[in-house]
């Protein structure tokens, strides 16, 4: 079937821009990427994929990101029993 009709819709555009990056790493446009989803949605009757609200809080979510690039940390372990040792001081 031809495509003929066409959607509009509002995105951030920072949205926009990181999700046609991981696209084109995919091989995909927006576009497919939305006729993917949709047909998806016709397939399974629903939404493709779970919607929920996210686990961590945004405090959280920094501080694995401060630890995962070992900011903001008063002092690094090499080892758990190192650090053990350091918080019974």
């Amino acid at each position: 079937m031809a495509k003929s009709n066409t959607l509009h819709i509002r995105i951030e555009p920072n949205v926009k821009e990181k999700a046609e990056a991981t696209l084109k790493e995919l091989g995909l446009s927006i576009t497919d990427a939305i006729n993917v989803f949709l047909n998806q949605v016709i397939l399974q009757d629903g939404i493709p994929f779970e919607i929920r609200k996210p686990r961590y809080n945004k405090e959280t979510i920094q501080a694995m990101e401060d630890t995962k690039n070992r900011k903001n940390l008063s002092k690094a372990f090499d080892n758990v029993e190192e650090m053990f040792k350091e918080l019974e001081k």
